[in-house]
């Protein structure tokens, strides 16, 4: 395809959507015309019981990839995190972009890093990955499963502070418009202040609406949640911020966290664009390719293909390319992050892929094998006790539909009271929300693929 318009498939996360725009942008430098087609995938349809199994299957990426099989698209832009190593036959990785922070950070209402947290603080996360190493270096932390789009996410955050003001504000103002004495000396304090606290009367001030008015959108979102605890600080990829513009904002600090002991997870921070017809494939690929990220993801990828861990197990892997070398840290995890292998190694550039799959091999041999063994064990059994649970679940949902219905019942269990609506939680991607974590969000299988399908030359051409 030489001439026309390139269309480009993406899912339809604002993120996504972003990301998407920067391979447009790209593009545009070849003269090329490119039309951004919004594509739902599977895992834009399960629900948070199943979010977990999404880095088995590619629930987010297969959908995309087979416009691009069926000629329907041109090309697809995924993140690299949630792309399984293996490809359909006939697709290949057309270019993958210059990659962005490739590590995690920590956002805290109160700021600080991981050390002022204090003990019992509640750790907003559901990756296995990040859960690992947060435990391993402090195990009196209480790690809690946290899903949803980034902005949802610090939403979460931030919404018992604001909840609690707005419910203070209301109370305030209910007793004031009640019992005039409490007004009056109200006046009274505010005259006999000194004015060092001018500000802060003048937001006291303010009337529930005014105060409402006068938050930003993003607020606004965080006091519609309904929720079960509150969280200390939560830890998301520094990518999905610094791509979201939500990096720098006024309602909570961001600390970033050091890579070598939260080590990323394989092709964390970078995006590719998957495509079938040769001549796009070379259009995207000069456009957009950038050589470096190519090779620290293609050796993080076969690191991972090799030690067969794929999202069962708390695996980081991080890759830099350094002059004739490639700097590559690797870490592996028990579930509760009490026992590890940890190993950095530089392997050499010419010989890239067979040094980093001889990598593998020598993790494995320290103990990788046993730690990723237990994680399949305890996955198995998870999945067979949910499967136990559906059933039982299923044959007691039969057995109240096999029942005669009573008249006086009308409308069974499932009628609703009169203005009432059904619980659901704003923004809940178990209900019809993406999770969005990493970069692009999927945080939280940590997007790795099932490693029965792995192939470590998936990401090259």
């Amino acid at each position: 395809m030489t001439t026309g318009t390139l269309r480009l498939a993406t899912r339809g996360s604002d993120l996504a959507l972003r990301q998407a725009a920067g391979v447009r942008e790209a593009l545009s430098t070849r003269r090329r015309d490119v039309e951004l087609v919004e594509v739902e995938t599977r895992g834009d349809e399960l629900d948070e019981a199943l979010i977990t199994e999404l880095g088995r299957t590619g629930a987010f990426v297969r959908a995309l990839d087979e416009e691009v099989l069926s000629g329907e698209v041109d090309a697809a832009v995924h993140s690299l995190k949630d792309m399984p190593t293996d490809l359909p036959e006939g697709l290949v990785v057309a270019a993958v972009g210059e990659r962005a922070p490739a590590g995690d950070a920590l956002v805290t209402r109160a700021g600080g890093g991981l050390a002022d947290l204090p003990r019992g603080a509640v750790v907003g996360t559901s990756s296995l990955r990040r859960k690992a190493q947060l435990l391993a270096e402090h195990p009196d932390l209480e790690v809690r499963p946290l899903r949803g789009n980034v902005d949802t996410r610090l939403q979460k955050l931030i919404a018992a502070d604001l909840q609690a003001e707005h419910e203070r504000r209301i109370e305030a103002e209910a007793n004031h418009e009640g019992d005039p004495d409490v007004r009056e000396e109200d006046s009274e304090a505010r005259n006999a202040s000194d004015g060092r606290a001018t500000q802060q009367r003048k937001e006291d001030e303010r009337t529930v609406e005014e105060w409402f008015d006068d938050l930003s959108e993003f607020q606004r979102g965080a006091l519609e949640y309904d929720l079960d605890h509150e969280y200390d600080a939560v830890v998301l990829a520094e990518a999905g911020l610094r791509r979201s513009e939500l990096f720098y904002r006024d309602e909570y600090e961001v600390e970033r966290l050091d890579r070598a002991d939260h080590v990323p997870a394989p092709g964390q921070g970078a995006v590719a664009v998957t495509a079938s017809d040769p001549e796009v494939v070379e259009t995207v690929r000069s456009a957009l390719d950038d050589e470096p990220t190519r090779v620290a993801v293609s050796v993080e990828r076969t690191v991972l293909s090799e030690l067969g861990g794929g999202c069962i197990a708390p695996i980081g892997i991080n890759a830099l390319v350094q002059g004739e070398h490639v700097k590559t840290t690797v870490r592996v995890l028990s579930a509760d992050g009490g026992t590890e292998v940890r190993s950095t190694r530089d392997l050499p550039l010419r010989t890239y892929r067979e040094a980093a799959a001889e990598f593998a091999a020598a993790l494995r041999e320290q103990g990788a094998a046993e730690l990723i063994a237990a994680a399949k064990r305890s996955a198995d059994t998870d999945d067979a006790k949910r499967a136990e649970e559906d059933s039982e679940a299923r044959s007691a949902s039969d057995g109240r539909a096999a029942r005669p219905r009573d008249p006086e019942d009308e409308g069974g269990d499932s009628a609703e009271r009169p203005g009432s609506e059904p619980n659901r939680e704003r923004g809940d991607p178990g209900a019809d929300e993406p999770s969005d974590e990493g970069d692009d969000g999927t945080d939280d299988a940590d997007g790795e693929a099932d490693p029965a399908d792995a192939d470590p030359e998936a990401v090259e051409e």
